[in-house]
């Protein structure tokens, strides 16, 4: 059986929309208490989604003996090496938006999969995003329609909804884009047998 260690609705989504088999168990890792001696330690922003994948991979299958859990996370960072994370409320939403507006940025994502309290497998994608240039109009109605929602996504955006409308180029798997590069995964899973070859 495979275990989803997050709550992310995307990603449970993707996994169901691809008919993979899965439950949810939500890993109890506090990521921002977890994220900082990663960034002291001069970690880049690849590595520490997957460090944080991995340890959200560790904490579920601690409690799952014999499951396939699949931790997960994305981290963003501008070309100029500033990394954001996920903004606490809309005001700092908005803020990050006005910052990537008209600028490149890479998103890394990473999954890991445990089994019985050891890691097994890992995998990290990276995309490229252009965001066009974006007027105080359009922020201002974009988090409107789309609500507290995006307090949850790094970046503030959605790419499955309307965040599509804040890019004017994208190099990169949309599973990627999502959360979760799900060919490199089902790969993995036909060759552990958890999904038909």
């Amino acid at each position: 059986m495979l275990v989803l260690a997050t709550g992310s609705a995307s990603r449970r989504s993707l996994l169901r929309n691809a008919g993979i088999d899965h439950d949810v168990m939500v890993s109890s890792i506090d990521e921002d208490a977890a994220k900082a001696p990663l960034r002291s330690s001069g970690l880049g922003p690849d590595k520490i989604a997957c460090a944080l994948a991995e340890l959200k991979a560790l904490d579920v299958s601690a409690r799952c003996a014999g499951d396939l859990v699949l931790g997960c996370d994305q981290t963003l960072a501008l070309d100029d090496g500033t990394e954001l994370d996920k903004a606490p409320d809309r005001r700092a939403l908005a803020g990050q938006l006005r910052l990537l507006s008209g600028r490149t940025h890479s998103l890394f994502s990473a999954m890991v999969v445990a089994r019985d309290g050891q890691p097994v497998w890992r995998h990290i994608e990276s995309a490229r995003l252009t965001m066009r240039p974006l007027s105080e109009a359009f922020i201002s109605g974009y988090l409107e329609a789309e609500g507290d929602v995006l307090l949850g996504c790094v970046g503030g955006y959605r790419i499955e909804g309307r965040g599509v409308q804040l890019f004017s180029h994208i190099e990169g798997s949309h599973f990627a884009i999502m959360g979760l590069p799900l060919l490199p995964l089902m790969d993995y899973l036909r060759s552990e047998g958890a999904v038909p070859a």
